[in-house]
Parts: C-alpha cells; structure tokens; sequence
C-alpha cells in the first residue's frame, strides 16, 4: 500500500480499484455519475487534489477533468475515497511521455527542452491539459491551451538552472505551473522569478490542504535544509 504522502502530492496520479470505484459513484453527484462510470471503465487514472476541509485521515481527495467544452469550459469533478481503494500510484508525466500527444509546433520545443533537462538532472514533469490529453487520447489541448509543467529541485542551485530553462523555453513555449518544494509546498514558477530578487518578498504558496503567503528566504532555507538532509 502506498504511503500517505504519495496520496498528498498534488497533481499525482491516482488508479482505483473496484473498491475504490464503487466507494467514488457512492459519492459523486447524480450530474456526474455517467461521466465517473466512463472514466472506471476505460480505467483512466484520477489526479490528486488539494484535501478538503473534512475530509478523514483514511480518505484521499481526487479528481477527474473532462475534456472542454465548445467553450472551452473544463468540468472538473470531485472525488473522495477511501485510502483502500487504490490500486496504484505514479508521479504525474514525464515530458517525453507527451510529446507524441502534443501539437507539432511545439514537439521540437518540447524535445531540446527535455533533452537539457535531462542533461542537468532536473525533474520536470507534466500535469493538466497535456497530460490528460495523452493520458486518456481525447482531445483536450486547445490554441489557447498553456504546458503546465511541476518543476521539483532537490536544493538552490539545481532551483536556479530549472527556472533558468523555464524562462528559456517560455519564449517559445506557452509554459506554466509551479516548482513543487521538497516540503509539499508549490508555487507559481512565474511568479517565483518576478519575487526571488528580494529575501523579505511574499509569495502565494499551495500545500496539500490549502493556501498561504510565505517569504522566498524561509522557503529557500527549508530547501536547503532538505538539501543538507538528503
């Protein structure tokens, strides 16, 4: 069985097994029903979210996103269940798992940035409309639609080369999403560059259970402090 902390990682992916399927329908709206029984039996993975406010120690908040609509809205539905009813778990995707799924203006892009990623020992990985497009194979990646990324250092200087292929390839790249703290805590990448020039800045942190404003040195130093740990 995994551990509660792969169930509090946010953006990981999340198979259920029978078990956890029917413990899901039980709870899921009745506007929602069809769409969870779809996603059951094609088998696809549930991705976690941030826990609810009530919700118990032997439960894990999950969810599922349908592909938008004419809109471009994506519905999102909320899932809960018990800890049991996991089958397995898996960090969200590589960027080589997506590049064959994503649109080929940006497979070169997509290809030279994983190749210096993987140069520098970086983990950078994938989550929202691509990963779900290549997850599922249904459509979900439109003209608008941005590459959120999860960027994980391990200490400040790998921090510094990640978000410096961060900023390279978002000139050429719709990028987004967040560098993932070793800690549980997320923030934006964007900004992150726009406040690490001042110690005493403030940026909006997300954590498995809600959201906060933290300094960037406290959030510097508890990496270091992971660093030092490791």
């Amino acid at each position: 069985m995994s551990s509660r902390s792969e169930f509090s990682t946010r953006h990981g992916l999340v198979w259920l097994n029978e078990a956890g399927w029917s413990d899901a329908l039980a709870r899921v709206a009745d506007a929602h029903y069809f769409a969870v029984q779809r996603w059951r039996e094609q088998d696809w993975p549930t991705v976690i979210r941030r826990r609810d406010a009530d919700c118990a120690s032997g439960e894990i908040c999950l969810g599922i996103a349908l592909p938008p609509d004419q809109d471009g809205l994506k519905l999102r539905v909320p899932l809960r269940v018990g800890s049991q009813g996991v089958r397995e778990t898996r960090a969200p995707l590589a960027i080589a798992d997506v590049i064959e799924h994503a649109g080929p203006h940006w497979r070169n892009d997509l290809l030279a940035m994983q190749d210096e990623i993987s140069a520098k020992g970086l983990e950078i990985r994938v989550f929202g409309s691509l990963a779900l497009q290549a997850l599922t194979g249904q459509t979900y990646v439109r003209p608008a639609s941005d590459i959120d990324l999860l960027f994980s250092p391990q200490d400040g200087v790998q921090l510094e080369q990640g978000v410096s292929v961060l900023q390279q390839y978002a000139a050429r790249l719709p990028l987004d999403g967040e560098i993932a703290f070793p800690s549980g805590q997320a923030v934006s990448w964007k900004e992150w560059v726009q406040a690490r020039s001042k110690p005493d800045n403030r940026v909006l942190v997300k954590h498995d259970s809600g959201v906060a404003l933290q300094r960037v040195d406290e959030l510097l130093a508890a990496l270091e402090e992971h660093a030092c740990a490791a």
